[in-house]
């Protein structure tokens, strides 16, 4: 059968089990000794509002699909139509060519290639790696062009700990600004984190209605977020120095399927993601990444989980 994911990789290690897509690199199921660690879909959907893919070579948003280069306007396809922005980059309908696998690991990269509104060949690699500790996502993109090339990533990875209502879920990050955005959700300015957007005590993700990116990450022992259950049982995001921004976004319209894979309605579902830059990092240039012709940028991020 042909999924609209393509390939299904399926990686184990202890008590760990991912299964990584080969269109988009997502990640689509991922638990630890039976208890699912993030919303999954079947393999018959497409990845519900992104859950679990690479965005490259920018994440979140372009505002108009514009920005300029060497003087030139460059004009991206729209793929927010609504709000009129370009989103999530070049290679959410991509697939990804297999590299290497083992039963603990999986590699796969794709390469963007010239297209409106930028003008470049990077090649990008992914790895998903389980260990005793959790799971470890690196990547890498490589500038195969004969000019600088503008770089940015993200990943929109959704979470959960097991059967705990996502409701009770309190959700930490340590970070202490975020980006007020206008209607569009495009960035106006970089302020204080305050309030409701103040999330460095933890707050219950139901009390929560969140598509914001934040800066001034601090993380602890690479720990940028934490989601922990009534229990204690916690889930943990990280993030390398090459993630210097987070975002966090609630939905309360997350496809819920039954264990046959069928639909049977809609809940609350919280996204933690990690980024290299903010929304309209190709305008502001806030933490876009100029790779050299031939030179590599790496960057990596993980998940570990306390039970």
């Amino acid at each position: 059968m042909t999924y609209p994911t393509g390939e299904q990789y399926e990686i184990r290690h202890g008590g760990y089990r991912a299964v990584i897509t080969e269109v988009a690199a997502a990640l689509r199921e991922f638990e630890h000794d039976g208890v699912a660690l993030n919303p999954g879909y079947p393999a018959t959907s497409t990845p519900p509002w992104g859950s679990g893919i690479v965005l490259a070579p920018w994440p979140n948003r372009v505002e108009d699909g514009q920005w300029t280069l060497d003087g030139k306007e460059q004009q991206l396809d729209l793929t927010e139509v609504s709000r009129h922005n370009a989103i999530h980059g070049l290679l959410r309908y991509t697939p990804y060519r297999l590299v290497a696998r083992d039963d603990a690991s999986v590699t796969l990269a794709a390469t963007i290639y010239p297209q409106h509104g930028y003008p470049f060949i990077v090649e990008t690699i992914v790895t998903y790696a389980l260990s005793d500790s959790g799971m470890t996502v690196t990547h890498t993109a490589t500038n195969r062009s004969d000019a600088p090339a503008p770089f940015a990533l993200g990943t929109h990875p959704f979470f959960r700990i097991g059967g705990v209502p996502t409701e009770e879920l309190v959700l930490t990050v340590n970070a202490s600004t975020r980006f007020d955005v206008d209607e569009r959700l495009n960035p106006l300015a970089e302020v204080p984190v305050d309030g409701d957007y103040d999330l460095r005590e933890g707050r219950a993700v139901g009390e929560l209605e969140l598509d914001t990116a934040y800066g001034g990450v601090a993380t602890v022992e690479g720990v940028v977020a934490t989601l922990r259950a009534p229990d204690g049982r916690e889930l943990r995001v990280l993030q390398d120095d090459a993630h210097g921004y987070v975002q966090v976004f609630t939905t309360r319209e997350f496809p819920l399927f039954d264990a046959a894979g069928e639909r049977e309605g809609y809940g609350l579902a919280v996204a933690i993601e990690p980024m290299t830059a903010p929304p309209n990092a190709f305008n502001s240039g806030l933490g876009l990444h100029w790779i050299e012709p031939g030179a590599t940028w790496n960057g990596a991020w993980g998940i570990q989980y306390a039970g």
